[in-house]
């Protein structure tokens, strides 16, 4: 069965250029017999590519879960769709302290997940990153 790739920029999101081009696509679809959603890694960025909340994991994570919902809206999938999620943080005891945000999105449809700790991110000032898939009929 023939399937097609779909690339999304989600309207009033950053979009970082290299060379007059996106540098990654924040969505990427897969439609064939169903629809696989790939979110790239998103940031606590503000529409003008500002990080929100310096030092202030919780604030990071509402922007990052408020770019997500923009990603999953714009494929055409909630929050209930995602299967699986890839969270990177500098801080991870400041990351536990907030885990009602994520449940505050997820409720109790939550994916496999995994978070791992690492030195530093992208963008100087990030220190939450989260990539989803999500997949719809």
């Amino acid at each position: 069965m023939a399937f097609e790739i779909e690339r999304i920029q989600p309207a009033g999101m950053n979009v970082r250029m290299q060379q007059g081009k996106p540098a990654y696509s924040h969505v990427v679809t897969v439609n064939g017999p169903g629809k696989t959603i790939y979110i790239a890694g998103q940031l606590a960025r503000d529409a003008d590519g500002n990080i929100v909340g310096p030092g202030d994991m919780r604030a990071q994570l509402e922007q990052t879960f408020k770019n997500l919902e923009a990603c999953l809206k714009a494929a055409g999938a909630s929050w209930a769709d995602v299967v699986k999620t890839n969270t990177f943080v500098t801080d991870y005891a400041a990351f536990s302290q907030c885990s009602d945000v994520r449940i505050r999105y997820f409720g109790v449809a939550t994916p496999t997940s995994t978070t791992i700790q690492i030195s530093g991110l992208a963008q100087p000032g990030a220190m939450v990153e989260i990539e989803m898939i999500a997949v719809v009929a």
